[in-house]
């Protein structure tokens, strides 16, 4: 695996874990940096801290793939879906609910660069010789 790809895997991996961490562990500091008050409905807070613990995970796991090359294809697919479908939901937001400010542009602009840097990734590890037909190899990576 190249040293892109593990660079890649790796700051993808951490910054999901961490995002995803802060989110679960101290929501209001996090969207307070972002300028929203989340307030201390506790049905809001389960449904904020639920999708940040599985973004830790998954972050965990993209992390994963930059320390074992085994898991690497599986993890640049996951950072890829990860990070771009987070875009696509604020390309979908910004028509309907309109501009949310330079912040959360900041964090499209993040998701499109590490989805699209995690896409490469994907698409080299793909092609790599020896890597295409393994059906099986996926269960023996997660084992």
């Amino acid at each position: 695996m190249s040293i892109f790809a593990k660079l890649t895997l790796g700051a993808a991996g951490l910054t999901a874990l961490g995002i995803g961490l802060a989110i679960t562990f101290v929501p209001h500091g996090f969207y307070t940096g972002y300028g929203l008050d989340i307030g201390s409905d506790p049905a809001r807070l389960s449904e904020l801290r639920a999708p940040g613990a599985n973004l830790a995970a998954l972050g965990a796991v993209i992390f994963a793939g930059a320390l074992r090359p085994a898991l690497a294809r599986l993890s640049a697919a996951l950072a890829t879906l990860v990070f771009l479908a987070f875009a696509f939901g604020r390309a979908v937001s910004w028509p309907l609910d309109g501009w949310p400010g330079d912040k959360i542009a900041s964090a499209f602009a993040l998701e499109i660069l590490l989805g699209g840097l995690c896409l490469l990734v994907w698409r080299s590890l793909a092609r790599r010789p020896g890597t295409q037909g393994k059906k099986r190899q996926l269960a023996a990576d997660i084992a």
